[in-house]
């Protein structure tokens, strides 16, 4: 488990990237108690439902053993045979169970968090060996709930044990003179139903604990207002850079603008705020706008113009209208077609008759 530490400053919750980064070195919520829960309820599975096939699975060799002991061969071969044949036999037996055992020590672990391989814990820290910190985890609030755990379960397991075991007080102190065979059912029927009420008690302990657990970890994830904004820097970029970046994008945005305001048909202006700058050629499905722009931007625009002889008409709503309705290098919209068609079509009158009287 981390360290524990001054999080008085820190107020914020943890963003995803943080969580991801904690889950990365491997600090994740981590219940003990979750863990036992599975293995004890795993050995309780194992008891009820192999005790009988593993004691068969022992009983049979060793029974074997005994009746044909005369045939052992003492020699070394021959021991290290029969310890061979021995150990196949138990491996036979409790291979299945011991495979359930460790499933449940793996899954009291999944359902927690996912596998994490990290060596992060691994690496030397002054923390570990620091009076400080080691008299903060004897005395922080994790030993302190250690403690309380430790005594609510002695209690607990205490308090079941002896509800159990009382109402068989008597049967019990009757069981040395039982027979092996009937003491043995006897007891194996017993500690199944202790084991069952264990992990019953257990169950309210795990879950509790891995909830204060969780508590903690996620109050440990928590962020500062600073960390916070240094994080919005490395993952979204500095406001200032991008401020820069927004600048150069509309200066190049303006200057493409400007190489083609003299390619333009017309210029449709409010003489005092906007121009739109509009290219349209025979067998164009519409008038296309290669510029536009307010104040400064269009008294540019227009001075260009006029510099190419490019026609500047003024038309205040429809100024307004194509500024507010249309993007550089898209059609115009369609509502806006008949007002554009008499601009340029007065526009293109205007070029044929100034043709006309140059011949």
């Amino acid at each position: 488990m981390a360290d524990e530490s001054d999080t008085s400053d820190k107020t914020e919750d943890p963003t995803q990237k943080r969580l991801d980064e904690a889950l990365e070195r491997g600090d994740v919520v981590k219940s003990q108690e979750l863990n036992t829960w599975f293995i004890i309820a795993g050995a309780t599975l194992v008891l009820s439902t192999f005790s009988g096939s593993i004691g068969g699975g022992i009983l049979v060799p060793m029974r074997n053993l005994i009746a044909n002991s005369w045939m052992i061969r003492s020699d070394g071969p021959g021991l290290l045979a029969l310890a061979q044949s021995l150990e196949y036999a138990v491996i036979a037996a409790i291979g299945v169970p011991l495979l359930l055992l460790a499933l449940a020590a793996i899954a009291g672990n999944m359902v927690q968090h996912r596998l994490v391989w990290s060596g992060e814990a691994l690496k030397p820290k002054f923390s570990k060996i620091s009076p400080a910190s080691g008299a903060k985890r004897i005395f922080g609030k994790q030993a302190a709930a250690n403690f309380a755990k430790g005594i609510f379960k002695i209690t607990a397991l205490g308090a079941v044990m002896a509800a159990i075991l009382w109402p068989d007080r008597h049967r019990l102190e009757s069981m040395v003179r039982l027979d092996p065979t009937a003491l043995l059912s006897t007891t194996t029927g017993l500690t199944q139903h202790l084991m069952g009420a264990v992990v019953a008690m257990l169950a309210v302990v795990a879950i509790g604990d891995y909830l204060f657990q969780y508590r903690q970890w996620f109050e440990r994830q928590k962020m500062s207002v600073q960390e916070m904004k240094e994080e919005f820097k490395q993952s979204e970029g500095d406001p200032h850079v991008k401020g820069r970046i927004r600048q150069l994008r509309n200066a190049r945005m303006k200057k493409r603008m400007m190489a083609a305001v003299p390619k333009a048909s017309v210029i449709i202006t409010n003489p005092t705020h906007y121009s739109v700058a509009l290219s349209y050629e025979r067998g164009m499905s519409a008038p296309i706008c290669v510029a536009k722009g307010v104040d400064q931007v269009a008294l540019k625009i227009r001075e260009v113009a006029r510099e190419h002889d490019v026609p500047v008409v003024e038309n205040v709503p429809l100024a307004r209208a194509l500024y507010a309705t249309v993007d550089i290098d898209e059609e115009i919209p369609v509502e806006h077609y008949h007002a554009v068609a008499e601009v340029i079509g007065y526009v293109m009158g205007l070029k044929r008759s100034l043709s006309g009287r140059r011949h």
